[in-house]
């Protein structure tokens, strides 16, 4: 499972660059792996590689482990997490690292989890705005009907991230 996200050095709706830079070609396309010295700051799908690869461990390892995802011999990821975002969107990203893997819930769940059963939508609005798709696994947050719901990444991957998951279990 992921680590907790760091928040002791969290600057609220700052956005400082990236460092490092690191790419994985997967099945799905292309991820954009960005990190900082303290950690992972995005994953993100990218139509092309637009920036120099400046690798560094965090990046290496995240794509390492996202690889493993994809052939399916991992389950949870290590790695160390730096996302920035406001408190409320940390404890959202903290309740959706705890979704097991192959497994679903909806929004009105992860509401529940962080003891804030009317903020929904608001789970919603920090849902989609991940920024680390995959090992924070936003994709496993569908609505309460079942159904398939919005994926900054598109319908298609989401299902797909899900089917991967759903084969392997």
């Amino acid at each position: 499972m992921a680590k907790l996200l760091n928040l002791s050095n969290l600057e609220y709706g700052v956005n400082q660059d990236n460092d490092f830079i690191g790419y994985l070609d997967s099945a799905l396309g292309t991820l954009e792996v960005c990190a900082d010295p303290n950690g992972l700051t995005s994953i993100r799908f990218v139509k092309d590689k637009s920036k120099a690869p400046n690798w560094c461990c965090n990046t290496q390892q995240a794509v390492e482990q996202l690889d493993e995802y994809f052939v399916g011999k991992r389950t949870h990821f290590n790695l160390s997490l730096n996302a920035k975002g406001t408190h409320f969107q940390h404890q959202v990203w903290r309740a959706l690292s705890h979704i097991q893997y192959g497994q679903t819930c909806s929004y009105a769940d992860i509401a529940k989890a962080i003891n804030n059963p009317k903020a929904v939508r608001a789970v919603g609005a920090a849902n989609g705005r991940n920024p680390l798709t995959i090992v924070v696994p936003c994709h496993r947050v569908i609505g309460s009907n079942g159904k398939l719901t919005g994926y900054a990444w598109g319908m298609s991957i989401k299902a797909s991230l899900l089917k991967l998951e759903h084969k392997a279990v």
